[in-house]
């Protein structure tokens, strides 16, 4: 690094510490290399790649807006929690949470080519990326350079990918390294005076960080099997399969599923809803499944077995949730041993008494928050690969 770009780099991190605790801290875990092999900038997951020639043609606000917003996609563990999606379009999410996280703070200015989408700038990555696969054409207003190309003078870097992902070790190595940083520059800013420990925007990707990432079904387990302690009442049939699944309490278990088959779903959502239906009924053999189809009424039930195939979907109305829990009360043994699971978009009418049985929502990316569902547990469908 020549000393002029020495005085340049070193001017925008010292303007982002007095611009804010909280992001110099996270800055000081990253190193900043110079090199021409790309055209702006870039990062791996930890080091934070940068042109010259790119560098200098920028503002002093838009430096430290370009550089914060690759500390951003390192900290926030954007490189490891892509898995094997689709790189170009995780890419355009992740940059359009970044983008708006840094058009909240005071001081800082987008570079010029800097992606925006103020409808989906206030979600998850992941929930970005979910919405963005339904539209194949989707296509980023600008020109997208791609952040996480590997660079040919980084052989560690090379080394330590497959088919384009992170190796299981590379990936712990960098989701240990940033949350030891995250954990520091929260602590840092909560012993400052400045007002608010956490920059505007950040919570819901911190909160994404530190919540463990399950796939849904995981919650699903816990209302199907007891806690285990030892292997003692395994079902010994799937130990070769690697699923241990336990004795279930009972003779069986009822699962009631609900399919939201309302005008605001998709073709696209259907079609992931029904793969789920596929999905709990492969992940646990042992229950006794009904399926549902509901808009502003209900269709069913539908018997459903490992062995079924999956009926035609019913529906294309408005949204009611009523109907399908008023079903569901007409079940002689629904308080016992019962427990819905109700794939939807979320945006409906809610029984004004909630029912007396489990009730597990799961819901599309970009569907109601999550907090906003009066009664049982609410989860996000998100595919983790």
């Amino acid at each position: 690094m020549t000393n002029d770009l020495e005085k340049i780099i070193s001017a925008s991190m010292l303007r982002l510490r007095m611009k804010s605790p909280f992001f110099a801290t996270l800055a000081l875990f990253a190193r900043i290399i110079v090199t021409e092999k790309i055209s702006t900038a870039a990062t791996d997951g930890k080091d934070i790649f940068i042109n010259p020639n790119y560098v200098q043609s920028l503002s002093s606000p838009q430096l430290d807006g370009l550089l914060l917003h690759e500390v951003l996609h390192a900290a926030l563990l954007h490189v490891p929690r892509r898995g094997t999606r689709e790189p170009i379009l995780w890419n355009v999410a992740a940059d359009i949470i970044v983008n708006g996280i840094i058009v909240q703070q005071q001081g800082f200015q987008l570079f010029s080519d800097g992606l925006r989408d103020k409808k989906l700038e206030h979600l998850s990555v992941e929930e970005v990326y979910e919405i963005l696969m339904k539209d194949i054409q989707y296509r980023p207003p600008c020109e997208l350079d791609l952040l996480y190309e590997p660079l040919g003078d980084s052989q560690s870097h090379n080394e330590n990918r497959d088919n384009g992902t992170l190796d299981t070790s590379r990936q712990k190595v960098l989701e240990t390294y940033w949350r030891n940083a995250m954990h520091q520059a929260i602590a840092v800013a909560r012993t400052t005076s400045h007002q608010g420990s956490i920059p505007a925007g950040m919570e819901r990707e911190i909160g994404t960080l530190t919540q463990a990432q399950l796939d849904w079904r995981s919650y699903l387990w816990r209302y199907l099997v007891r806690t285990p302690t030892d292997f003692t009442g395994f079902d010994r049939r799937f130990i070769g399969q690697k699923l241990y699944l336990e004795s279930l309490e009972g003779e069986s278990i009822q699962v009631f599923i609900a399919v939201d088959t309302s005008g605001s779903v998709c073709q696209l959502q259907l079609r992931l809803f029904l793969s789920e239906v596929v999905g709990i009924l492969n992940s646990y053999p042992h229950i006794q499944c009904q399926l549902y189809y509901a808009d502003a009424d209900v269709y069913g039930p539908y018997e459903l077995t490992t062995d079924s195939k999956i009926p035609e979907a019913v529906g294309g109305g408005g949204t009611s949730f009523i109907p399908f829990f008023d079903k569901i009360k007409e079940q002689n043994n629904y308080l016992s041993s019962g427990v819905c699971v109700y794939l939807t978009d979320g945006y409906g009418t809610f029984p004004r008494q909630p029912p007396q049985f489990p009730v597990l929502w799961v819901v599309t990316p970009g569907g109601l928050d999550l907090k906003q569902f009066p009664f049982g547990e609410a989860v996000r469908l998100l595919s983790v690969f």
